[in-house]
This record gives structure tokens, sequence and C-alpha cells, in this order.
């Protein structure tokens, strides 16, 4: 059986029997070793004496050893074409996923100006948000609905990449309560970037912020939140206490975020 793109689809959606045949051994292999035929007819949706042909048929291919009554093991050779087949399965559906189904995706945008459905547009981010311009852009999309300035858009059909530089992080120290003394807090709003974000990780530094009266835009899951924001383009300052700071960056590398550690001539 072969796809619209000529890809082969996997054996056990060659056919209904090939189908059922898979989800009669998956049933064995989960209830093994005491095997209810029944049971198995009635999550699968076939009659019981349909599962017993299909247990027969796997007896006799080797796949499935019967015991006593009612008593059913899965085989090795059984275990290795479940595996093969289900790897199959697999790889078919990342290509539906990314192939098929991303092709129709619809993603979300701010329209910069009043735009109608079926509109060709093009993407731009600013302030970390996808945003559809009227005007072109370097990559383009086509309006799924119809918004107003300011309002979110669906677009799909993308092409080209969007153009945008990464941003950067400035990482904070703050020692832990039983070091020593934190940093002056007026050190805190001379290292917020332009236009960019402040991200706070451990109560030392929350408490370091707080008397700075500057107000964090990220205080819950920064790891992940502050990484996010740099690559979508924001500069972020990221005050942590010092045994939090690790993971942060460990994090801000997986994601090629630009970032850098201050020390003391920083402050």
């Amino acid at each position: 059986m072969a796809d619209a793109d000529g890809g082969d689809s996997p054996d056990v959606l060659e056919n209904k029997r090939s189908a059922t045949r898979y989800q009669v051994l998956v049933e064995i292999a989960a209830r093994q070793p005491a095997v209810s035929q029944g049971e198995i007819a009635d999550t699968i949706g076939v009659t019981s004496q349909a599962v017993s042909d299909y247990v027969r048929d796997l007896v006799e291919a080797g796949y499935v050893e019967k015991g006593g009554r009612g008593r059913y093991e899965v085989t090795k050779e059984g275990v290795d074409w479940l595996i093969s087949r289900t790897d199959d399965l697999e790889a078919y559906l990342e290509r539906v996923n990314s192939d098929v189904l991303g092709s129709v995706e619809v993603d979300a945008a701010i329209a910069l100006d009043d735009v109608a459905e079926g509109r060709e547009v093009g993407l731009v981010m600013r302030d970390g948000v996808l945003h559809a311009n009227p005007a072109g852009g370097t990559a383009t999309a086509v309006t799924v609905t119809s918004a107003e300035r300011g309002a979110a858009v669906g677009v799909a059909d993308f092409e080209g990449v969007v153009d945008y530089d990464t941003g950067a992080v400035s990482v904070l120290p703050v020692p832990t309560v039983t070091d020593e003394a934190p940093p002056d807090p007026s050190v805190v709003p001379t290292h917020v970037p332009e236009d960019g974000l402040l991200a706070v990780a451990g109560t030392e530094a929350y408490a370091l912020v707080s008397r700075s009266d500057a107000d964090p835009d990220i205080r819950f899951g920064t790891a992940d939140g502050v990484a996010e924001a740099g690559m979508l383009g924001l500069d972020v300052l990221l005050v942590a206490v010092t045994d939090e700071i690790p993971r942060h960056t460990s994090k801000l590398r997986d994601k090629n975020v630009p970032h850098r550690v201050l020390d003391s001539d920083d402050l």
C-alpha cells in the first residue's frame, strides 16, 4: 500500500487482517500469561471466534506459545515481530506529523494592520512574538482568518525564514544565604537590558530584586523561560542564586543562546 507521496505504509496497515493480527498480539502481550480471548474481542471490537482464529494463526507462526487452558505467552520471535512493526508505525506517524500535518499547520500572529482572510503576509518577530505584516517580510504566510490591527490572526502555508537575531542572556550571581553577602540591589536595574526581560531564580535572588524595586518578568520555570525568550530574540538579565546557575546555563547551551555570567568587574 503506497501513500500519496509514493512512500510505503507499514505492513500492519496493509489491510484489516494485518492490523487485527497486530492488535491481537499486543493484547496477548499485555495480558499474558492468563489471556481471556473474550476480553481481547471486546477491546479491539471483533468476535471471540475471530480472536480464536488469530491466536491459532499466531501460534502456528511461532509468535505465541500456548500453555494450559487459557494461558498464552508471546515468544521471542513474537516480540521481535511486534518491535519491528511498532518501529515501522512510529516512523510512519512521524512522517505524517511532519510532512502531512505540518503542511496544514495553523499558527497565530499579531496583525500589524487590518488584514483579510486569504491574504499573503510577511512574518516578523517583535518582542518575542510573531507578527503578520501585510507589507511583507523575509518569511511569508497566508492568513486563514481576518483580523483588525493588533488582534491575533491565523496563518498557514509558511515559506522562508523569519529574520531576527537571537537574544543574549546576562546572569547576575547571588550567593546563597549561608555564603557571602549579596550584591548591592542597585546593580540590578543597571543591568536590565533595554526592552528586555528580568528573570529571578531562587529566594535570595528574588529578595535582591525586590529590594531594587525592579519587577521581575519571569519567576517560575526560569530555565525554560529564559532560554525560550533568548531564542525568540529577547535580551534577558537572569538574577540567580549560585547553585541555580549551572541548570540555567546548561539549558542556554542546549538552545545555543549566547550568555555570560557577570563577575565582580561587571558590578
